[in-house]
């Protein structure tokens, strides 16, 4: 029996992968680098480890960590000018939490996890950022993390993902995944996942009852 939601953050809850990649996008600009939306897409989102393709193609002057810390204050002063809700998301939180636990898991940092569910109001029972685990998605880390916060068994939970590789890490948690892609993951292979949706509007309690 489902009694726990587990959601991804950027994609799922919020609309922030765009901001991402302006923020990425801009530092590489610095260093003559000019990285396209579609290119974004397959190596930081799709595969995953996009700071280390950055820094081993394009040879820059330094490692996948400090590119990642010059791009975290873009990042949130672009949050801060603005983030928008992935359409539909307060809603389906303010229905599931009647009969569910629920809780995001991401692999961005507590930082950006907070100004983010500040900025948009959202509420739930258990936060867990990049801070709170050891091995990034695609691990299963961040969901077992999520599930220990609930007080929740991982074949309890289900998790809402919107790439291939949040799919894989709560398939390996021992948990459920339902995916909920959009325009830059729709083609993402997501098997095994028990649901495809398009829309938050999909996501009910009954949905999470016949899993």
């Amino acid at each position: 029996m489902i009694r726990g939601v587990i959601f991804d953050l950027d994609g799922v809850l919020a609309d922030t992968e765009r901001l991402h990649w302006q923020a990425y996008r801009d530092i590489l600009r610095e260093h003559g680098v000019e990285v396209g939306l579609e290119e974004y897409r397959i190596h930081w989102i799709a595969e995953g480890g996009g700071p280390e393709y950055a820094c081993r193609t394009y040879r820059l002057p330094f490692g996948p960590d400090e590119l990642r810390a010059r791009k975290a204050p873009r990042y949130l002063a672009l949050l801060d000018a603005g983030v928008r809700e992935r359409p539909g998301a307060t809603a389906a939180l303010a229905r599931l939490r009647v009969t569910h636990r629920l809780a995001v898991a991401t692999n961005s940092v507590r930082a950006e996890l907070d100004l983010i569910l500040g900025r948009l109001g959202l509420v739930l029972d258990a936060t867990v950022a990049r801070e709170d685990y050891t091995c990034a998605k695609p691990a299963p880390d961040a969901y077992l993390a999520a599930a220990r916060a609930l007080g929740l068994a991982p074949a309890e939970c289900v998790v809402v993902e919107d790439t291939a590789r949040g799919v894989r890490g709560a398939l390996a948690a021992g948990m459920a995944a339902i995916a909920l892609p959009h325009d830059l993951t729709h083609d993402n292979d997501f098997a095994g996942c028990a649901r495809r949706l398009g829309g938050f509007e999909e996501l009910t309690p009954a949905l999470l009852g016949a899993l």
